[in-house]
């Protein structure tokens, strides 16, 4: 069962081009766009740079490095879901290093399933990371809020001599007197008493 879902963009790096085609075919149509594939980490970083993609899939080694620290460094500072493939003799090793970053670790010879299902918690991992993000962001503008309103209040109790009851209680009543926001009369108040 397929749902309305907006296609994810997936960048696929690998060394080789056999893996390039598997990957792609697998992945082709539906749900997932696979477009422009690279070889290198190099290329991979310039398209990362240029285009938002949801999941990362790292087939080693890449033409330019191994890949795995590639991976590792885009899971940690990004909120792309990362899955690596790796050689099956060497897979304990490389899950072990990457598994801290976030990175879906897989190993060679690679089943169509175990790739759909990682290429899936990758999404979904990206999606939550997207979510508090988000969160995140609407927190940090609240504590600015926070802080310029109490800068705001005490520009009026040490320029006006407001007690902090009634600074707030001014800033709160200018905000709805003229429809705008307490940032707005806060910033508005700053620039008006704090030089003076």
């Amino acid at each position: 069962m397929e749902f309305d879902r907006e296609r994810r963009k997936v960048l696929i790096a690998s060394g080789s081009d056999k893996g390039i085609e598997y990957l792609t075919g697998q992945l082709s149509g539906g749900r997932y766009d696979t477009s422009y594939p690279v070889a290198s980490a190099a290329e991979a970083r310039r398209r990362l740079d240029s285009v938002a993609y949801d999941i990362l899939i790292v087939n080693t080694p890449l033409k330019d490095e191994f890949g795995a620290d590639f991976a590792s460094g885009e899971a940690e500072n990004s909120n792309i879901g990362v899955v690596l493939i790796v050689k099956n003799e060497i897979y304990d090793q490389i899950a072990y290093k990457t598994e801290d970053s976030g990175v879906i670790v897989l190993s060679k010879p690679l089943s169509s399933s175990a790739l759909t299902q990682a290429v899936r918690v990758a999404a979904a991992l990206r999606a939550r990371l997207v979510k508090e993000e988000k969160k995140t962001e609407t927190m940090q503008k609240r504590m600015d809020e926070i802080r310029l309103v109490n800068h705001a209040k005490w520009v009026l109790i040490s320029k006006l001599g407001m007690d902090e009851e009634n600074a707030h209680r001014f800033i709160e009543k200018q905000a709805m007197d003229l429809r705008q926001t307490r940032s707005e009369v806060s910033q508005f108040i700053i620039r008006t008493y704090e030089n003076q």
